[in-house]
């Protein structure tokens, strides 16, 4: 599921008018390491930011009239203040303009590694940690989401003129990849310190917190996850050990399911105490259970099945997707997503897609 605007808006006002935000992210599975310091993260007025800028902007050695001249101009717009110290960083220091001009460019490589302007020992604090934000907020744009944490992780938010946007960017990171624990304590820590958040943050902090409760270790929603993040990796060009990795993950989780059926198909399941998933009974002789009544649509379903989807097809597909002509991908698909939800369908064909332009082949899972 792509966290589309409207999607998030909609669906996060509805959980706020249920609760408080902050109570919303009480039931998550672990507390934070240390306890919050409640209400302590606020960004300084814009006068104070302004004049740290300016003082930052001399010291490197920008004093002339026309540098000034570009400095008001940047500081009497109405945006953010983090792009406006940003855009300040970039004036005073070619190495930080080189830097925000490829991470903000979408058709630039992605990073591989967080650049060592971020780690600079001689720079500022206010230097590392604002720049080290406006580089992982235009990475995050362009979901660069492995470098963007990494570059968070190189300062704090007490570092920055924007504590909230450091929280949430940190947040959508850590969601992005999987990262359950420490996106939970993130977003805890966002809405009971970052005092002045805006509400986008709240809704959307909310929203991804409920949609990790709904997480379950590899089932179907654990294999769309990882399929999203491979096509994600895909379409970034990274299609090296890293995302081979998670693919034969994913290949291993669908052995196990395939297992799983045959055992079920062959009267070997004892689950729940011999009454097995999608209606089968086991070798339990005293089960009635019937099994589930496939959904009956001879043109490829409506997508509102409970997202059934035979794991051995799947893993056959994904291993020779590479080789298969046109037609017979689009008849796959079809087939395929028959009776899968919307969620596990846009997945899986982005997945399937990334794959045919990138001329991947799913690695063995043995």
């Amino acid at each position: 599921m792509r966290w589309t605007p409207g999607r998030c808006l909609s669906l996060a006002l509805s959980l706020a008018a249920l609760s408080g935000i902050p109570a919303l992210v009480q039931g998550a599975d672990k507390k934070p390491a240390a306890p919050a310091s409640f209400g302590t993260l606020q960004a300084p007025a814009i006068e104070a930011t302004r004049t740290q800028a300016l003082a930052w902007l001399k010291e490197a050695g920008k004093s002339d009239e026309q540098s000034l001249k570009s400095f008001e101009t940047i500081w009497a717009s109405d945006r953010p203040v983090l792009d406006r110290v940003a855009d300040t960083l970039a004036l005073g220091n070619p190495a930080a303009d080189k830097l925000l001009k490829e991470a903000r460019d979408p058709v630039a490589a992605a990073p591989t590694a967080v650049p060592p302007a971020l780690k600079e020992a001689k720079q500022s604090a206010f230097y590392r940690g604002n720049l080290a934000l406006a580089y992982a907020k235009a990475l995050s744009n362009r979901r660069v989401h492995e470098e963007a944490l990494e570059a968070l992780r190189t300062t704090k938010p007490e570092d920055v003129v924007d504590p909230s946007a450091y929280l949430f960017h940190r947040a959508v990171a850590e969601h992005a990849l999987l990262l359950k624990d420490d996106a939970n304590r993130t977003i805890l820590q966002l809405l009971e310190d970052a005092v002045d958040a805006p509400e986008r943050y709240k809704m959307v902090a909310a929203l991804m917190h409920f949609d990790m409760l709904t997480w379950r270790d590899k089932d179907l929603g654990w294999i769309a996850r990882k399929m999203d993040n491979i096509e994600r990796r895909l379409e970034l060009a990274r299609g090296g050990p890293q995302t081979q990795k998670m693919q034969k993950e994913v290949v291993a989780r669908l052995d196990e399911l395939i297992k799983q059926l045959e055992n079920q198909k062959s009267g070997n399941c004892n689950c729940n105490g011999g009454s097995c998933p999608n209606g089968g009974n086991g070798n339990n002789p005293n089960n009635n259970t019937k099994a589930n009544t496939p959904q009956n649509d001879s043109n490829g379903g409506n997508a509102s099945g409970p997202g059934n989807v035979d794991p051995k097809r799947l893993k056959e597909l994904a291993e020779v997707w590479g080789k298969l002509p046109e037609k017979e991908r689009a008849k796959a698909l079809v087939e395929l997503q028959r009776d899968m939800p919307p969620r596990y369908r846009e997945v899986i064909e982005n997945y399937f897609k990334k794959l045919a332009q990138n001329g991947a082949e799913v690695p063995p899972g043995k």
